[in-house]
């Protein structure tokens, strides 16, 4: 019985070890989140198994570039105004439904390092928080950089904090990975079209 077990241990990790040299494709390697979008049309799933929707079943074109952030898949997907660009980030999203605000808005002012001040709410909430954080430093929430959408104190913003990304754990925005916010923030503009669903 000792003997089997080791035997299977051996193949396992022979398994393990082999699986280490396999080479993902370009697109499929950390960090990359550029995709091709598909000659065909078709919807095709990455190797993180988001699926990549099409925009046209959310927006009726892309002029000024188009951000979906699904708020079930916890991913945010984004199109530049020409559809050359596509890329898809994962996000945190708000902790309950009370916070999750849906519906069309769009990217009114970008922020470099920007200060976080809690809501009214938010501190009644959480009364021991302070009243701002100045940006750029460790313990601001938002991150490097922020997408301040036209709904009042709603962003698409960083987070320092990278257990978050993939989880219901915001106050009502959408969180990225500093590095993907930096990109997203390079890519969008003021007047971006956004839906959150």
């Amino acid at each position: 019985m000792a003997n089997d077990m080791m035997k299977r241990r051996a193949l396992l990790g022979g398994a393990i070890g082999m699986a280490s040299f396999v080479t993902l494709p370009a697109w499929a390697q950390e960090g990359s989140t550029e995709f091709q979008v598909p000659v065909s049309g078709s919807v095709r799933n990455n190797v993180s198994s988001f699926v990549m929707p099409k925009w046209q079943d959310y927006f009726e074109s892309t002029r000024g570039g188009a951000i979906l952030a699904d708020t079930t898949s916890r991913a945010l997907h984004y199109w530049s105004e020409d559809q050359s660009i596509y890329r898809l980030y994962p996000s945190s999203v708000p902790l309950s439904e009370e916070l999750t605000r849906l519906g069309r808005t769009e990217i009114v002012r970008k922020a470099v390092n920007p200060p976080w001040r809690p809501t009214a709410s938010m501190l009644e909430r959480n009364p021991d928080w302070p009243k701002m954080v100045e940006g750029g430093v460790p313990e601001n929430p938002l991150g490097v950089r922020g997408l301040y959408l036209s709904w009042p104190a709603y962003l698409i913003h960083g987070t320092h904090d990278t257990r978050k990304i993939g989880r219901r754990s915001s106050n009502g925005c959408i969180g990225l990975y500093n590095e993907h916010v930096i990109e997203l923030y390079d890519l969008a503009q003021v007047g971006t079209q956004v839906l959150l669903i």
